[in-house]
């Protein structure tokens, strides 16, 4: 019982692997696992309907599916995330690579995106947030947490502004 007691304290489900994840971060830390590691995790908590996945990678990750601006096709990226009250937030961080990740440019264009959260789906909208925005501070400092770090150091690796999303959702399903 106090083994799912302290997995819930992480945001993780039960069921996820807390030896792999912590693993995982202390070998990568403060870079991100191998794309290998990255792609296979997406599958898993794909193809798994989320029973595995949550917390598999060491810190909560949901599943964002948004409208491909110029394909029209449904995409789906696994990404950390952290919750300020009922609203997930996320950082379109892409490594710290100069450009925006192909996600946030899907959502930019139509807001309307759905989150799974281990097996919970929702309807949600996006918003973005810059540095200039009021909450961008607090939120990004959450944000850097959930990860174990890891934005700040996206951050010192490109001169953009990373960008933090912010979504409300507006309907679950069970």
């Amino acid at each position: 019982m106090a083994h799912a007691v302290r997995h819930a304290s992480l945001g993780e489900l039960p069921g996820a692997p807390p030896r792999l994840a912590r693993a995982l971060n202390r070998l990568t830390a403060p870079r991100t696992a191998p794309t290998s590691v990255l792609r296979a995790h997406r599958w898993l908590y794909e193809h798994s309907a989320g029973r595995i996945g949550h917390g598999m990678i060491g810190a909560p990750t949901l599943l964002l599916r948004t409208t491909g601006r110029r394909t029209g096709q449904l995409r789906c990226s696994a990404l950390c995330y952290a919750r300020d009250g009922d609203r997930f937030v996320l950082a379109a961080s892409n490594d710290g690579a100069d450009g925006n990740p192909a996600w946030f440019n899907n959502l930019v264009s139509d807001p309307s995106v759905e989150l799974q959260v281990g097996r919970r789906r929702f309807s949600g909208r996006a918003a973005v947030l810059i540095p200039e925005d009021p909450d961008y501070q607090r939120l990004w400092r959450s944000m850097n947490a959930t990860n174990h770090g890891r934005y700040d150091w996206y951050q010192s690796k490109t001169s953009r502004p990373i960008p933090l999303v912010m979504v409300t959702t507006t309907t679950a399903s069970p």
